[in-house]
């Protein structure tokens, strides 16, 4: 009698050969989803397979282990998808060529929602289009009050949410057609979550709080920077679960406005008896990089001088000791959050002014001004009140500087 074994991990050709086997040419297109996430451990190292097969200068030799054969993949088009790209080995990444999709406007995402999201969750929860409607005010209320994201998928989950409910009423009895009003949605899915405009004029209310805006793996997103003092003997303390580079960017602001004191119409001596924290809220969510840089100096200048910063204004640029504004990634992602966050003012460095009118269309920045500049206190006399700060720019050359795209 003969014994059938099943075919072990090893007496298989790798997945490769098999899909290429699976599809029948040998030109097809290979995704490679979520490569960020390579693990590495006693079983080998997928990143070092992989620079062979991605490699257009070695992969027409590729050999798979089981058929020990060299094998032509330099027809296949490999597509890899990541959320950052701190996390993949620089050999890997070195041979990709890098293409930046950026998150989706409001816009966007109610005519994602309308035309595919909607009659999706639908037709999955049993339900047809003479049981529910959903207007497009409706859906913007939800994706800009119940979500911050750079895409759907949240927005997807509420929809579905609200389409079950609807299914349990059909189920229940209810015959007439449910549209899906400001009102239910607030009965559905609870009061909003994400308050925008009201949230940034209530925490900039008060003097040493500024908002900066970050670059995420899942898009951009505003970033408050709060500023305090007491009594003490000129300690400098810094919270919120920041890296090193943003703890370099506070250090840096700091040292600026105790350089500068005088020219703010500080008392030299009030840094000596006083103690100083900054606090990045959202302690649970680790932040880093050099972008909030502008946003501190301004925090620490509104707290120092009983100013608060002007309502929905959103700032981001990196800082140097001597007080220039130097230019950052992300901007697109960056400006887009502070649209969805209801930001109406955006100052931005001026070496990226060449990036916005690239990256950004005059529909997306419809509604938000944008302002440029390349010193620290052509930032401050934006952000605070001109009267404020006298430090002996030129005036005309300032105008300039801080050009306004409408």
């Amino acid at each position: 009698m003969t014994r059938q074994r099943s075919a072990g991990i090893g007496a298989l050709p790798g997945q490769i050969i098999q899909h290429l086997k699976r599809v029948e040419v040998n030109d097809p297109v290979f995704m490679l989803d979520e490569i960020d996430k390579l693990g590495r451990d006693f079983r080998g190292d997928p990143a070092s397979a992989l620079l062979e097969t991605l490699d257009p200068e070695q992969n027409n030799t590729f050999r798979d282990n089981y058929l020990d054969q060299p094998f032509d993949l330099s027809k296949v088009l490999f597509i890899c998808t990541a959320n950052q790209l701190d996390t993949i080995p620089a050999p890997l990444l070195d041979r990709m060529e890098i293409i930046e999709l950026t998150g989706y406007t409001e816009e966007e995402k109610v005519a994602i929602a309308e035309r595919y999201l909607i009659p999706r969750q639908i037709k999955e929860n049993g339900i047809t289009m003479e049981t529910i409607e959903f207007p497009t005010a409706s859906v913007a209320l939800i994706a800009r009050h119940y979500t911050r994201e750079a895409g759907v998928r949240r927005l997807e989950q509420l929809i579905g949410t609200v389409c079950r409910k609807t299914a349990r009423q059909v189920a229940e009895g209810r015959t007439e057609k449910l549209i899906i009003t400001p009102e239910v949605v607030h009965e559905m899915l609870g009061g909003i979550k994400v308050r925008v405009d009201t949230e940034i004029a209530e925490r900039t209310k008060r003097p040493g709080v500024a908002v900066g805006l970050a670059w995420t793996p899942a898009g951009g997103d505003v970033l408050f920077i709060e500023a305090n003092k007491m009594k003490g003997k000129g300690n400098f303390s810094i919270t919120g679960q920041i890296g090193d580079v943003m703890k370099e960017s506070m250090q840096a602001a700091l040292t600026w406005v105790r350089s500068n004191a005088t020219s703010l119409g500080l008392d030299e001596d009030l840094l000596k008896d006083i103690d100083l924290h900054i606090h990045v809220p959202a302690g649970g969510i680790p932040k880093d990089g050099p972008s909030a840089g502008v946003t501190m100096a301004t925090a620490l200048v509104s707290l120092l001088t009983n100013k608060p910063v002007h309502p929905l204004l959103a700032m981001t640029g990196e800082i140097t000791l001597s007080g220039n504004v130097l230019p950052v990634g992300g901007i697109k992602e960056k400006f887009l959050a502070a649209k969805r966050a209801g930001v109406r003012d955006v100052i931005l460095p001026i070496d990226v002014k060449s990036n916005v009118e690239e990256d950004l269309t005059p529909e997306q920045i419809d509604g938000v001004t944008i302002h440029y500049a390349s010193h620290i206190e052509d930032v401050l006399h934006l952000a605070l009140p001109s009267s404020l700060i006298e430090v002996g720019h030129d005036e005309e050359l300032r105008q300039e500087v801080l050009a306004t795209v409408e």
